[in-house]
């Protein structure tokens, strides 16, 4: 069997070269060990590609896969099962195949696996027997070992599961299987100080996670924390995993433990340690001995001994975050004796940082927002849980409820409640919501739900809560205490960053740990005296809920301006859960434990809503600002309150604002409630097809909506047009760069055509349109009248079907009046198709074909329709389209006759030539009307010059001529400036940039502004002005008739002497305004000159632009002064570097 083929680069033969030397045993041995990456890298890899390698390299009847394309799980499972049958042969193929596919696609898990089996070598498979079978151990360290394992097996076997909150019951412990899904865990090493809070943030993250594809996301599975990490390119020793609260850290590092025990990873660790950091706070100075010892007793007679081999033992530290002892990760004040008593801190850090055990494992959790505060790069492997992707939501519904019916309606109902579902990704949210479920779905005698189902989050906590309380047969007024005390324990956590509480907090804040209620709310851990909230969530609830319980206006008031300023975004959800507390019938179910004064704690928050919504109106800039009042506003569900505080707005702005589907389903609350937003800007939001379909039930009240740079793919067109369709009032839709090219553009576009859409310009730039999408284009150009303006630049609309789009826009119907077809690809061909678009179309007034092919044989159509009698086209852009001097007679044939036509783009063509000056008598012509003229960058010499003042001094009606970058000076030049000064001249803008004109030209542009009253503005950037003649062109500057408001002279080599001419051409023109003087160095003596003239009354200059390294310090402090002094005028700084 040839494994290897010719086309194979030279690494790929090396590999398997590498492989083909491995005993058949290790072969087999090595492809289980990576049976599950395998499975899913081979499930997420292009199956056809795969199979087209395999048969390369003669593997037998690969077609039969081709079936299994669409069902990537079923295909990998069935190929890798017949592959391992297949034998020795069959198994390096597959990892020949695989090597030869690396670069083409671009797969983390598959990079991470061929570098372990190169970079490992023949110690990976003294690697795998290790971990299958352990280290051989005396009879003594066995005994003990299998002591250790059935106390954690003990420990770890069960998972625990709260009580029903408000039940009498016990906590319920289930085996591992019955209940434990997999966590998602994927790399990252970023924790930088956030100014948003961790489950808001983890949220959209995670959303993003959603959004790749399988193939681009490396899960790292509980067997994989001690193997080959691509990043650091080791093997690591200290792994930190990191989650928010809820997401399973302590669950994960459970089942990290139960599966060592149980000998199906890690048995290279011949000692796990387990310890949790709230259980570690009540420990001081001891040594690292004692601290094994004060949790594992029975270890004392051998912990010597299995403390001499640290390479075999493995340490697990659970909770970061909740440790109170100072945790300094620097290499400072390590310890490296396990006897001699330490901060506990101290000994963790030791350990981490190899100075005690030097060879052990340690495995950490923490919370993101610690891991912001401390150096990283000591872990030489991070993770995060991500939590459950949709497929592990719904398992998690299947474990909890009894029968699958009541599984699939409770988890319907969440999924169809985008702000429930969106949480979802935490395994414990996913705890509260079927608890509440599984009351609210239990009927009454009477058939009624026993309790509400939860629209918001606040109603879903509210009727949490409300269970608990309905569980409980204590007094109300007891009842109402316990919340009030554990509520203010809980702000001072939230606030303080809190989450574990001793006896302590609970006296301070008057709690009675006797209450049977309190165990409803708090979780005392396994060492007595230390407790936490069942979840943050519930926490932040109770710490909002307080205030409804509890009214105070000026704790309130304090409260709020606090939870509102903390950078780290800790107060968001607690800010979220007070808006929604003011709703009256949201919080009507708890209203016989809340305070008498609870509609005044409503009215008070109420009130700092529009505080808040007042100061996003009066100018701030923080679009994030603006979101985060929409979800108060949604979590009050109160309309009445949405209309008052929007009443202002007609404009919703959220460009560059990363936009998750949960913001998505907030906004639509907003813009369905108030009618008055018109308008709607979501560019570069990020959005997806979910956020789309959350949207576009909302936007039919707008007037324009803004979608650009959101790569929206064609399936994106759908939710469009369900939105748009019946939109009478949408008069500008803006889709710029997305990817919308494929078979749902039609659907897009039908909905363009549809009778009640108004639409008036529509800009689809930037989309990978091919040539195909013409005819769906067509249909809109003809059937939509209302249709003014059709943006499509950068598309690829070129090849046969781009006549349908022209004779769409010579149909009677059609109504364009811009159209801008630049960078399509357009060849000279498409001249005869344009031809007839415009030759019938008299509404047409702007066309842009910049930057295609036109130049050709046919380019002449183009003309002669340009000069029929119907075309009223004011605009023609042809810059950049090769055309070459022999162009020339054919754009004066189309120019000559059409009296239309005002502004003329040709720029970056090759105009320069004798057929130039066809072009230059037709601009004279009578019938000529052009007012702009861009001829930058034809190559044109000073020779056209003479061809050039033809065209000026004929023409009244020129105002704006651009030619700059070409090469204009010589003797000829003259001609033109000559021209300019002519009576007949009328031109206004001149741009003479980069030309190479020399310092004598100064006398004939002296000539040509010194009468020329109409002249505005004069460009002459980068040419070579300095020198005696520039003195001229100052005198010039200073006669009375020049007007000249605007004059741009940099980089032109001007020296300090210059400055004096300069004065005298600024002190006495008081017309002008603008001066750019940048890159050129005017530093020296003359300089004073300079400012003289600039402090002059006369001088009128507003806008002055000077270089600033070219200056000395002395000069910039006149210059700051000169500014101070008049405050009209605003200098502006460059710099050369």
């Amino acid at each position: 069997m040839a494994v290897v083929v010719p086309h194979d680069d030279d690494e790929t033969w090396w590999f398997h070269q590498q492989f083909g030397h491995i005993e058949d045993h290790v072969v087999r041995m090595i492809h289980k060990y990576f049976q599950d990456d395998l499975h899913h890298i081979v499930g997420n890899l292009h199956p056809i590609s795969l199979l087209d390698q395999l048969r390369s390299r003669n593997i037998p009847d690969v077609e039969k896969y081709k079936s299994l394309e669409h069902d990537r799980r079923t295909f990998a499972r069935t190929l890798l099962q017949d592959i391992y049958k297949g034998g020795r042969e069959a198994v390096i193929a597959l990892w020949v195949s695989l090597h030869a596919l690396r670069r083409s696609h671009d797969s983390c898990g598959l990079k991470a696996v061929l570098e372990e089996l190169i970079y490992k070598g023949n110690t990976l498979v003294e690697q795998i027997v290790l971990d299958k079978y352990g280290h051989q151990l005396t009879p003594e360290l066995k005994d003990i070992q299998e002591h250790h394992k059935n106390h954690l097996k003990e420990k770890t076997e069960k998972l625990l599961e709260n009580k029903p909150p408000g039940c009498d019951q016990q906590e319920e412990r289930f085996p591992f299987y019955t209940r434990y899904v997999n966590l998602i865990l994927v790399p990252t090493d970023h924790f930088r100080k956030c100014s948003e809070n961790e489950l808001i943030k983890t949220g959209e993250k995670h959303e993003k996670y959603l959004k790749k594809t399988q193939n681009e996301l490396q899960h790292i599975s509980p067997n994989k924390m001690f193997r080959w990490c691509h990043k650091s390119t080791l093997v690591p020793h200290v792994v930190m995993v990191s989650g928010v609260p809820g997401v399973g850290k302590t669950t994960l590092m459970q089942k990290f433990v139960y599966d060592w025990v149980n000998e199906e990873l890690y048995q290279r660790f011949s000692f796990v340690f387990f310890f949790k950091f709230r259980e570690l706070n009540r420990l001081n100075e001891l040594s690292l001995e004692t601290m094994i010892l004060h949790q594992y007793p029975y270890l004392r007679e051998q912990l010597g001994k299995i403390l001499q081999d640290p390479e075999k033992l493995l340490f697990i530290f659970d909770g970061l975050d909740e440790s109170n002892h100072n945790m300094d990760f620097t290499p400072s004040h390590l310890c490296s004796n396990p006897k001699q008593p330490e901060h506990c801190g101290q000994i963790v850090v030791s350990l981490v940082r190899k100075s005690l055990l030097n060879g052990c494992s340690v495995l950490m959790t923490s919370r993101p927002t610690k891991l912001a505060s401390i150096d990283c790069d000591i872990f030489q492997r991070i993770v995060e849980i991500i939590g459950f992707l949709p497929e592990q939501r719904k398992m998690y519904f299947e474990n909890f409820f009894p029968n699958l019916e009541l599984a699939d309606k409770a988890f319907n109902y969440v999924k169809e409640n985008d702000t429930l579902y969106t949480f979802c990704y935490l395994p414990s949210y996913c705890w509260i919501i079927c608890i509440v479920l599984s009351k609210s779905f239990q009927t009454t005698s009477s058939g009624q739900p026993a309790s509400l189902l939860p629209k918001t989050v606040t109603q879903l906590f509210v009727i949490f809560v409300a269970n608990i309380l309905s569980n409980h047969s204590l007094h109300k007024r007891d009842a109402k205490k316990i919340l009030q005390s554990i509520g203010w324990m809980a702000e001072h956590g939230v606030m303080n960053h809190m989450v574990v509480f001793d006896e302590g907090d609970l006296d301070c804040f008057h709690v009675d740990n006797q209450s049977k209620l309190l165990s409803s709310f708090l979780m005392e851990s396994e060492d007595p005296d230390n407790y936490s909230f069942l979840h943050l969530t519930v926490q932040e609830f109770l710490s909002a809920m307080v205030h409804y319980i509890d009214y105070s206006p000026e704790k309130l008031q304090k409260s709020l301006e606090k939870a509102k300023s903390y950078p780290d975004g800790r107060g968001e959800i607690f800010l979220r859960f007070l808006c929604g507390l003011s709703d009256g019938s949201t919080r009507s179910i708890l209203k016989e434990y809340l305070g008498t004064q609870a509609a005044q704690s409503s009215i008070h928050v109420i009130t700092w809503m529009n505080t808040f919504i007042l100061e996003e109106q009066s100018g701030s800039n923080d679009k994030k600002h603006l979101l985060r009042t929409f979800y108060y506003l949604f979590e009050t569900r109160n309309k009445a309150l949405v209309l008052e505080s929007m009443k202002s707005h007609t404009e919703v702005d959220l460009s560059h604002v990363h936009m998750s589907a949960l913001d998505c389903t907030v906004l639509a609350f907003i813009l369905e409630t108030c009618t008055n937003i018109k308008e709607l800007v979501l560019t570069g939001c990020h959005l997806d097809d979910e956020g789309l379909n959350r949207l576009a039930p909302a936007l039919h009240n707008l007037q324009i909506l803004s979608l650009g740079e959101n790569d929206l793919p064609d399936t994106s067109c759908t939710q469009l047009a369900s939105g748009i369709r019946d939109n009478p009032s949408l008069q500008t839709l803006d889709l710029r760069n997305n990817k919308l090219s494929g078979p749902h553009f039609s659907d897009l576009m039908d909905a363009l055509s549809s009778p009640a859409c108004r639409i008036e310009e529509l800009n689809l730039r930037c989309n990978d349109l091919p040539g195909t999408s013409c005819t769906q284009l067509a249909s809109v150009i003809r059937n939509n009248p209302s249709l003014k303006k059709l943006d499509l630049f950068a598309n690829h609309l070129s090849g046969p079907h781009f006549s349908d789009l022209m004779d769409a826009l010579s149909s009677p119907a059609c109504k364009i009046e811009e159209l801008n077809l630049s960078h399509n690809d357009l060849s000279d061909a498409s001249c005869t198709q344009l031809a007839s678009g415009i030759r019938n179309n008299p509404s047409l007034k702007k066309l842009d074909l910049s930057m295609n092919h036109l130049s050709g044989p046919r380019f002449s159509d183009l003309m002669d329709a340009l000069s029929s009698p119907a075309c009223n086209i004011e605009y023609l852009n042809l810059g950049c389209n090769k055309l070459p001097e022999m162009s020339c007679t054919q754009l004066a044939s189309g120019i000559r006759n059409n009296p239309s036509l005002k502004k003329l783009d040709l720029s970056y063509n090759y105009l320069s030539g004798p057929h130039f000056s066809d072009l230059m008598d037709a601009l004279s012509s009578p019938a000529c009307m052009i007012e702009e003229l861009n001829l930058k960058y034809n190559d044109l010499s000073d020779t056209p010059c003479s061809q050039l003042a033809i065209g000026i001094r004929n023409n009244p009606f020129l105002k704006k001529l651009d030619l700059s970058d070409n090469h204009l000076s010589g003797p000829h030049f003259s001609d033109l400036m000559d021209a300019l000064s002519s009576p007949a001249c009328k031109i206004e803008e001149l741009n003479l940039g980069n030309n190479d004109l020399p310092d004598t030209s100064c006398t004939q542009l002296a000539s040509g502004i010194r009468n020329k009253p109409t002249l505005k503005k004069l460009v002459l950037a980068i040419n070579h002005l300095s020198g005696s003649h520039f003195s001229d062109l100052m005198d010039a500057l200073s006669s009375p008739a020049c007007k000249i408001e605007e004059l741009n002279l940099s980089h032109n080599d001007l020296s300090d002497t210059s400055c004096t001419h300069l004065a005298s051409g600024i002190r006495n023109n008081p017309s002008l305004k603008i001066l750019d003087l940048s890159f050129n160095r005017l530093s020296g003596p003359h300089i004073s000159d300079l400012m003289d003239a600039l402090s002059s009354p006369a001088c009128r200059i507003e806008d002055l632009c000077v270089n600033c390294d070219a200056l000395s310090t002395e000069e910039k402090e006149e210059l700051q002064k000169l500014e101070t002094c008049k405050p009209n005028l605003k200098i502006s700084y460059t710099d050369f570097f």
